[in-house]
């Protein structure tokens, strides 16, 4: 691995120029390396970060890697992280018009890593330097504890997909101490109506006083100002309510307890972790955790990103002069890359047309109430009201949406109709003992749900505090209509009780019949088996499988390393 050198760094130079002319938005300072393929498959399995900590998974993936390189190789064009500054890696034969290219899909990846609020709380700091800190650590520990640092790790890494990401962005856009209720909402929001579940009138009398207080200055005091001035409202307030500021601050740490994610609860409350011999288990959790929390959104926003990447080396790469005499070329290439294949997911195909629909749609002022209104198809095709806005809506949504939003708000039969998309079913024919794919629907609300279906979503698991509070921890998994992965369960929970200390309990929902295979079930019920062509379907066989699957919450219990599970009436 090298830097690469200043032919073709000054290629990228004049890329950036021509990329910042074009509304992309990236710091100036960037690392590019010249690395081969089997640089790659060393890389890959540490997320391409070359200073992220040593695990023993990490080599079982390059070897694994190694052998799959041998049969089938590939020749992987480029690979950026979010780092400050960014790094990416190229390989080592690639020509100079296929850097041209390359290098405007990264810094198209660069402007979204740096823009988009997703990534927000990686902006303040190079993460490459952190992991390499971070990896002297778990050495260190590691000459000192042997193996037991390794057990810690993937106890740690079996609950990594649980980390409170969406407190962490919240709290980078907006600061804890905006986000904390000031004590006089407290005091009317919740004091008044839920503590002390005063009469509607007395509420009133109370909005009114305030009111008449704030009268001869015509504006509202903030809390801080009736605080600081020990203003005769808040007096009196103390003098009916002595125990308020008690309440008050009972209030802030209970909402701070309830936005703990299990790890963060379990490096503050185990008891097992406070011991001294113990206290160094803290920091390899919290250093996985981090990770994670890196991690993220990079995981969230796939096809949005490789989408924007797609569609700015595609504008940008064909305004190009460098580019002569390689057009062909870079059709082919960029064809290989943004195929758009009929089963099957491709995030660069897709988020690259769906960038280029919203652009064409809001060019031609198809975001309005009149576009909606129109049911005639053919007014809707040569509707045009020249409002060119789509670059900026694009850039809008480069800044504040995640895949989900993404595709749930843009997602429509137009573009469906467009390319010609459809959601497919897989069925077996008996007689060929072959499969068979179908087209189930044409619809753009069925896309949608399909599209959304293959989206990253951990499951949602919090620690019960009243529950906890009695000794062994407990989780509640909050059902959103897919079951945990069983096969996991076990392995997780042996992790979570030797950290913990003690017993520990999860709470889950599973199908009620236990004679079937919850995940083959659930896969059945979302997608019911469709009869070969010509078998006849019975109205009852068909509204059999149609059956909506009845659940049960059922309690996990792990105690000294064996697993019992229990329903729960």
């Amino acid at each position: 691995m090298e830097i690469i050198d200043q032919h073709v760094k000054g290629i990228m130079e004049g890329c950036k120029q021509r990329a910042r002319d074009a509304g992309l938005s990236f710091e100036d300072e960037s690392l590019e390396y010249i690395v081969t393929n089997r640089d790659m498959i060393e890389l890959s399995p540490k997320v391409m970060i070359p200073t992220l900590y040593d695990y023993w998974v990490h080599d079982v993936r390059v070897i694994s890697g190694k052998g799959l390189y041998e049969l089938y190789p590939n020749n992987p064009y480029e690979t950026v992280i979010n780092t400050r500054p960014p790094i990416s890696f190229y390989n080592d034969n690639n020509p100079d018009w296929l850097n041209v290219m390359i290098f405007y899909h990264v810094l198209a990846h660069i402007d979204f890593f740096q823009n988009n609020l997703f990534f927000k709380h990686t902006w303040d700091y190079d993460f490459t330097g952190q992991a390499l800190a971070d990896k002297r650590i778990i050495a260190k520990y590691r000459s000192e504890k042997g193996r037991w640092v390794d057990y810690i790790i993937e106890f740690a890494r079996g609950i990594d997909n649980l980390v409170g990401y969406h407190d962490q962005v919240s709290n980078a856009v907006k600061p804890d101490e905006k986000r904390i209720m000031s004590k006089l909402d407290y005091y009317f929001d919740i004091f008044l109506q839920k503590e002390k579940k005063v009469s509607q009138n007395e509420y009133l009398k109370e909005i009114n006083r305030y009111n008449l207080m704030c009268k001869p200055t015509g504006k509202r005091k903030s809390d801080k100002l009736f605080m600081a001035n020990e203003d005769d409202f808040f007096i009196d307030i103390r003098i009916k309510y002595p125990e308020i500021d008690a309440f008050y601050t009972k209030h802030i740490e209970k909402k701070e307890e309830l936005r703990m994610d299990v790890m963060q609860y379990i490096m503050k409350h185990s008891a097992f972790l406070e011991k001294d011999e113990n206290k160094w288990i803290k920091s390899v959790m919290e250093i996985v955790r981090n990770t994670s929390i890196f991690f993220q959104p990079q995981i969230r926003t796939k096809i949005m990103n490789e989408g924007w990447a797609s569609i700015w080396h595609e504008m940008l790469f064909m305004k190009d002069d460098r580019i002569r005499g390689h057009e062909v070329d870079f059709a082919k290439v960029n064809a290989g890359v943004t195929a758009m294949p009929k089963v099957g997911l491709n995030p660069y195909a897709l988020g690259m047309r769906l960038f280029y629909h919203i652009m064409d749609m809001d060019d031609r002022g198809c975001y309005s109430f009149e576009y909606l209104n129109l049911h005639d198809e053919v007014k809707r095709q040569k509707y045009n009201t020249d409002k060119g806005t789509g670059i900026e809506r694009i850039f809008n949504i480069r800044e504040n949406l995640c895949d989900f939003t993404f595709i749930n708000t843009y997602i429509d039969q137009e573009f469906l109709n467009k390319h010609k998309l459809f959601v497919s079913g897989k069925r077996l024919n008996k007689e060929r003992m072959t499969w068979q794919y179908y087209i189930k629907s044409r619809k753009a609300e069925a896309y949608k749900e399909m599209l959304i279906d293959t989206l990253y979503h951990p499951p949602v698991i919090s620690v019960s505090h009243e529950k906890t509070a009695q000794g062994p921890l407990y989780l509640v998994h909050k059902f959103e209509g897919k079951p945990l992965k069983v096969d996991y369960i076990e392995n997780t929970m042996i992790g979570l009780e030797y950290l913990w200390g003690r017993s520990v309990r999860l709470e889950t929902s599973e199908p009620a019949s236990a004679t079937d295979n919850p995940h083959q079930r659930f896969v059945n019920y979302w997608n019911p088996p469709v009869p070969a062509p010509g078998a006849p379907v019975t109205p009852s066989a068909a509204k059999q499988e149609q059956k909506p699957i009845s659940w049960k919450r059922v309690l996990y219990v792990m105690e000294n390393r064996k697993l019992i599970k229990r329903e729960i009436n």
